[in-house]
């Protein structure tokens, strides 16, 4: 045999027998006995010259590639992910707890997953974060959840990234916090189309009421408007959202307000 080291097994003449009676130092996997004894028993019945070193290599690089999974049981809920993404920052708590030799004390449950007592809602977003690199969040999720969780595992870029996402938010203006302010104004049926086009600056035309005709010149009747007319405004109702603007202005002499 070249490359590996001849296991402390005790193996039995049948190579079916055997497989219980295993004691092996190489007995990693969950199974009842260990794949190097067993590949060694079946060697040792087949002869040397049939056990190919190539299936050795095989067997060594499929062993080296389990290795790299890592299973994680955060707050319940179990995260099947590599070292390779987990190890993306190298300042993190969870590049430190799956090095080989982590100066970190973690327990593990029964499956061997390692015991993380964290919020498995938040992981997810960070799990995600150190796999492809981007921060995606579902609308159902706070992102000072995240952010607290970011900062618990120590991953300084998803910590900025997560910070900014929330002053883009708070500077966003949510849509139900847009009030409206209302005008009436009252006009004179000739100056009713020049009212018209001079309305602009964010003023809407909401409702022309006609009061009938309350004076006369000559024989010739004019009728008398009401215009309502509207204008979104902040939720703070400040002093620049309702103070008239230019037009606002040439708005209200053109009619009186009621």
């Amino acid at each position: 045999m070249v490359g590996l080291p001849v296991p402390k097994a005790s193996l039995a003449s049948s190579t079916t027998a055997c497989y219980p009676l295993i004691q092996c130092e190489y007995n990693e996997l969950e199974s009842k006995s260990c794949l190097f004894c067993l590949w060694y028993a079946m060697a040792d019945r087949v002869g040397d010259g049939d056990f190919l070193d190539e299936n050795i290599q095989k067997f060594n690089n499929e062993r080296r590639s389990s290795k790299q999974w890592v299973k994680l049981n955060v707050g319940g809920t179990y995260f099947l992910t590599t070292k390779t993404t987990l190890s993306r920052d190298p300042n993190s708590f969870l590049y430190r707890l799956v090095q080989e030799d982590s100066d970190l004390i973690s327990d593990r449950d029964e499956t061997g997953a390692y015991l993380i007592d964290r919020d498995p809602t938040y992981f997810s977003p960070v799990l995600n974060y150190l796999r492809h690199g981007k921060l995606v969040i579902n609308n159902d999720i706070a992102e000072e959840g995240v952010l607290e969780e970011a900062e618990f595992y120590n991953i300084t870029e998803l910590i900025r990234l997560v910070k900014e996402r929330i002053c883009l938010r708070e500077r966003r203006p949510l849509k139900d916090s847009k009030k409206h302010v209302y005008r009436v104004l009252q006009f004179h049926e000739e100056e009713l189309t020049q009212m018209v086009s001079t309305m602009s600056d964010g003023w809407k035309f909401e409702q022309l009421i006609n009061i009938g005709s309350q004076y006369n010149y000559g024989n010739d009747e004019h009728a008398e408007f009401l215009c309502v007319v509207s204008r979104e405004c902040g939720s703070s109702l400040n002093s620049n959202d309702i103070e008239p603007t230019d037009r606002a202005k040439v708005l209200q002499q053109k009619g009186s307000r009621m």
